[in-house]
């Protein structure tokens, strides 16, 4: 089942204990200034982040295709206090403006190609406020992610019941990589299969030019490092209106 561990709930409920709070988030948290701010949160999943930013008195707006994701965000501390949106980066639309619009967790891979990379990118042109930033991240090509995704085993610990969680490589085809996520639970093992985008800088920054934005800066890892383009994880794009 294609990408199973965002729409089966069984798998939407695990998503933080294999996801949750780490570097990026910190990274993320901190690029709203003091409150209150306008913040779009573009494949916001379990709404980890929008909560973060909703304790700290920011107004939220949570976005995500996947209604399993949404039930699980609505149940976070602040969750009644967020607009949750069942829609996709590249179809969300509304006369809201926003000071920061955010795609985290690599949401911006999931893109798979260039005409869905434009209609996310005219999303955020459209919901910018003057002034306003947007900020994501993809992973830098130039590494070899099927090499370094062999492995990451892990148990996921759930109420009084563990799943084990595995992840096979399946293939990679030029920008493109497909896997396989194995959610072990005691009476069934749920796969769950993925492709991902690895577009390079110059052609992220490309269909930026061509969606009317910028690229403010390229960062290369979540302390604000700069991008060093054979070393580095990270592509971490501050953009505004051009």
């Amino acid at each position: 089942m294609p990408d199973a561990h965002y729409d089966d709930p069984r798998l939407a409920v695990l998503y933080d204990l294999d996801s949750g709070w780490s570097p990026d988030r910190d990274f993320y948290l901190e690029l709203a200034s003091p409150p209150p701010q306008a913040i779009l949160d573009l494949g916001c999943r379990t709404g980890l982040i929008a909560d973060a930013y909703v304790a700290r008195g920011h107004a939220v707006t949570g976005v995500d295709p996947s209604p399993a994701m949404l039930d699980v965000a609505r149940k976070k501390p602040n969750g009644a206090t967020i607009d949750w949106v069942l829609a996709s980066a590249e179809t969300y639309r509304s006369a809201k403006r926003f000071d920061l619009i955010i795609m985290t967790g690599h949401a911006f891979q999931v893109l798979l190609d260039d005409a869905a990379i434009a209609a996310a990118f005219a999303t955020i042109r459209v919901h910018l406020a003057p002034g306003g930033r947007a900020v994501f991240e993809s992973r830098n090509p130039a590494l070899d992610w099927s090499a370094k995704w062999v492995g990451g085993d892990a148990d996921l610990v759930h109420g009084d019941m563990t799943v084990h969680y595995s992840r096979r490589i399946l293939s990679r085809t030029a920008d493109l990589l497909t896997f396989e996520q194995h959610y072990a639970f005691p009476d069934e093992t749920l796969i769950s299969t993925s492709t991902l985008r690895f577009p390079t800088r110059a052609e992220v920054e490309t269909l930026l030019s061509r969606a009317g934005l910028t690229a403010e800066s390229v960062l290369g890892d979540w302390s604000g490092g700069p991008l060093d383009p054979t070393t580095s994880e990270e592509m971490i794009f501050t953009v505004s209106a051009a």
